[in-house]
């Protein structure tokens, strides 16, 4: 499956974005899906994960409270809306996909992956 992010951008502290993944597939509703962020010199690390329905979701601990991801099957697409932006909060966004009807928290789970979406939260 091929997918596209969008929507990333620089924001001061405080603000908000919301990040769009489109899906090539039309069996999107098969994937579990996820958001991944990758800062500089760190690890890519899991932000939020969705089950193939949306029914059931993942957020790290980091972002609980803040960041809520959602998915639209008729659209074939994956959200990820962010609020009360910080700055340790910047990082490349990546979306990615896991065939199964669960959600997953390894990397290693999800097959296909976006080009990414730089966020910028200025302080």
């Amino acid at each position: 499956v091929q997918l596209v992010e969008s929507g990333g951008g620089l924001v001061q502290a405080g603000g908000s974005l919301r990040l769009s993944c489109a899906a090539s597939e039309r069996t999107f509703s098969n994937y579990a899906m996820g958001w991944f962020r990758q800062a500089p010199g760190k690890e890519r690390d899991l932000v939020a994960a969705i089950s193939w329905s949306g029914g059931n979701t993942y957020y790290a601990d980091s972002v609980k409270g803040r960041f809520t991801i959602s998915r639209d099957n008729a659209k074939n697409t994956v959200y990820l809306q962010m609020n009360s932006l910080k700055p340790e909060d910047t990082a490349v966004y990546y979306c990615a996909a896991a065939p199964g009807r669960s959600y997953y928290v390894s990397l290693y789970d999800y097959k296909s992956w976006g080009q990414g979406t730089q966020v910028t939260v200025s302080s």
